[in-house]
């Protein structure tokens, strides 16, 4: 079973799944750690890319009604700008009824009164309501609210560094492996009726910048945890922040923030107020959606585009299948296309395929992850997805560079060929299935651009397969490949790795999926020596679980170095600071409990997955918790950690 845009999979076949409420967020217990194969006659119960609905039955049959009578005409057959039902699965009840009632389809949907769209909001995405106790957010006052313009954004990329190395020095990252023992908790933020916290926070100016799930980007003072503004998207930004870095004497710089939604808007909004500058829709796909952080270098902001086509492929007399990937360039002042650069060819008629119809192809290769910027060499560098429907093509599963300035192709290097699924593979009606279906090893890792200890430049890649690659720059030659994990269709080396002095620290999830694999799960942190491939060390991880529903060792989420320390948040919901030199584990956090949130509510931690990392700043480290989705455990806090008080 496929879950996300081209993001990950999971074959659930096997883990019995029951749905449970726990502070307003939906849970579901499962098998527990269970590597062996289901039995053929097990049902999935699940529906692609998203979690088991807790509705009750009344509330489905009545929204499965009013969806087909009223909505299905355009969201169920791929018109442009109608985002296809898969897009909407991934909102909160609270946004689509926003959309119907004052949003842009208040115009379409006369002929629903307000109850019908309650219902209708609840039946797309899945779940109910969510409270509506939750108290507002802590509002600062007096200095908290002013940003400091002396000091300027810290990372200015999604990795740190225009080579996502997601290395943070010693003299901006504070905490080492003598005092990473001290860190307490100084504030925590629930975020409001979230399952999932999966956005990587930017830092400027004082402030600590994040979207979330209930479609919010906010700004909080990093000391305190006090709001100085919130800013409305259309929808949840699981994206990071990406702010403007600027020159800290400027006393009129006016820095801009940019970042992407589920329902593939880009967005550019003032750093220091929230003002929304500019908003574009990446693609006119109905299917699109973003999930890689944009890049801003040089007056320019590089989209990486994905959908969620994948998913819409399931189902029964879905035209499958046209999206194509593609790195969007737009100009960071205005939001004007500068090029784009499509990673597959126009879907034609005919694709071959065991079908009952013909499928539309070659479609897909989608990129679901930050773009690197090489300025040395003038290109920009992407890791892609694989294809919906086939023939196979050579940019899927691919390392690809590109001329920064134009988006010209200057080469590339693919890791996996024929590598063709969509979402119907895993369907009683394999209609859409193509012939090839799969493995679904996408690249959900961002490429790194690193350096070797002897001072010679490498990319490397981290592949769902479980393997991890090293790139020559300037030729696209493979130097080495290490089989480091286990691989599967959720991870696999899953969404992002971390280099520091010549080693390239190699996270690896490897959770049960299903399927049967020649290897056995390896699970845990891995060090690889950045030239050659070699081990330095190895850290498996192990199960704490004790039989928590949803939870597995491994990482599957990004992670961070510096100097001395990896900061690697877990798919069990432990934050953990393993020491560079040996791997040795130096703090361990569980996070799976409860919070009392500034903002008035009790919040709770989970899993950890997607783009975001654990964030050391200035002496304090930022953690987002909570995943609720693909079959981990869900949580919807934000945390802030410093220094114990002396």
């Amino acid at each position: 079973m496929k879950f996300g845009g081209g993001q990950h999979s999971l074959r659930m076949a096997g883990l019995a799944f029951t749905a449970l409420t726990l502070g307003g967020a939906l849970m579901f217990a499962g098998s527990g750690l269970e590597a062996a194969a289901p039995a053929k006659d097990q049902t999935v119960a699940a529906d692609s890319y998203r979690d088991v609905s807790s509705l009750p039955a009344g509330t489905e049959a009545k929204g499965s009604a009013i969806w087909s009578g009223t909505c299905a005409a355009c969201h169920d057959t791929g018109m442009a700008r109608a985002p296809a039902r898969i897009i909407l699965q991934q909102m909160t009840p609270e946004a689509i009824y926003k959309v119907l009632t004052s949003g842009v389809m208040a115009p379409m949907t006369p002929s629903l009164d307000d109850r019908e769209k309650r219902v209708v909001s609840e039946y797309i995405a899945g779940r109910p309501f969510g409270s509506t106790k939750a108290a507002a957010m802590l509002k600062c006052e007096g200095k908290a609210e002013i940003f400091d313009r002396s000091a300027p954004t810290s990372y200015p990329y999604w990795g740190v560094d225009k080579g996502n190395t997601h290395f943070i020095p010693d003299d901006k990252a504070g905490i080492s492996p003598e005092n990473v023992g001290d860190l307490e908790l100084k504030w925590a933020i629930a975020i409001p009726n979230a399952t999932r916290v999966r956005s990587q926070p930017a830092f400027a100016g004082g402030a600590v910048i994040i979207g979330g799930q209930d479609n919010t980007v906010r700004a909080f003072d990093e000391k305190t945890g006090c709001l100085r503004w919130s800013f409305e998207s259309d929808a949840e930004v699981r994206t990071g922040i990406v702010v403007q870095s600027w020159n800290k004497d400027d006393a009129k710089a006016n820095p801009l923030a940019f970042f992407g939604d589920v329902t593939g808007n880009a967005y550019a909004i003032e750093a220091f107020t929230g003002k929304q500058v500019w908003k574009i829709s990446a693609d006119d796909h109905a299917s699109t959606t973003l999930t890689g952080t944009p890049a801003f270098y040089q007056g320019v902001v590089y989209i990486p585009v994905s959908s969620l086509e994948e998913g819409a492929a399931s189902t029964a007399g879905y035209p499958c299948c046209t999206f194509r990937g593609s790195i969007l360039a737009v100009d960071a002042a205005t939001g004007n296309t500068r090029w784009r650069t499509y990673l597959v060819s126009e879907p034609q008629e005919g694709a071959p395929g065991v079908t009952e119809k013909a499928l539309l192809g070659p479609s897909g290769v989608p990129v679901w992850s930050a773009p690197t910027i090489d300025a040395k060499r003038g290109r920009i560098y992407v890791a892609t997805g694989d294809n919906y429907t086939g023939p196979g093509t050579d940019l899927s599963d691919a390392l690809v560079a590109l001329d920064i300035d134009a988006g010209a192709i200057a080469w590339h290097y693919q890791a996996l060929g024929d590598d063709v699924w969509n979402g119907a593979c895993e369907e009683s009606d394999r209609t859409n299935c193509p012939v090839e279906d799969g493995p679904d090893f996408d690249f959900g890792t961002p490429p790194v651009l690193a350096e070797t200890k002897d001072g010679k430049e490498m990319i490397l890649l981290g592949q769902k397969s479980g393997i991890a690659y090293g790139v020559d720059p300037d030729s696209g030659k493979l130097e080495w490949k290490n089989q480091v994990g286990r691989g599967g269709v959720v991870g696999g080396i899953h969404f992002g790795m971390a280099a520091a002095g010549g080693v390239i620290f190699v996270p690896v999830s490897d959770v049960p999926d299903g399927n049967d694999y020649d290897l056995q799960p390896r699970p845990g942190l891995y060090a690889l020596d950045i030239a050659t491939g070699q081990y330095v060390w190895k850290a498996p991880a192990s199960d704490v679980c004790d039989g928590k529903a949803l939870c597995y060792p491994g990482y599957s989420a990004a992670i961070t170095a510096t100097p001395g320390l990896v900061f690697a948040g877990a798919n069990d919901g432990h934050v953990r600071a393993y020491a560079t030199a040996d791997g040795t584990v130096l703090w361990d956090l569980d996070t799976t409990v409860d919070y009392q949130a500034l903002n008035g509510v009790t919040g709770h931690g989970g899993s950890m997955s997607g783009g975001s990392a654990p964030m050391p700043h200035d002496g304090m480290l930022f953690i987002t918790s909570g995943y609720g989705f693909a079959g981990k455990m869900p949580g919807n806090v934000f945390l802030a950690y410093g220094p114990k008080e002396k």
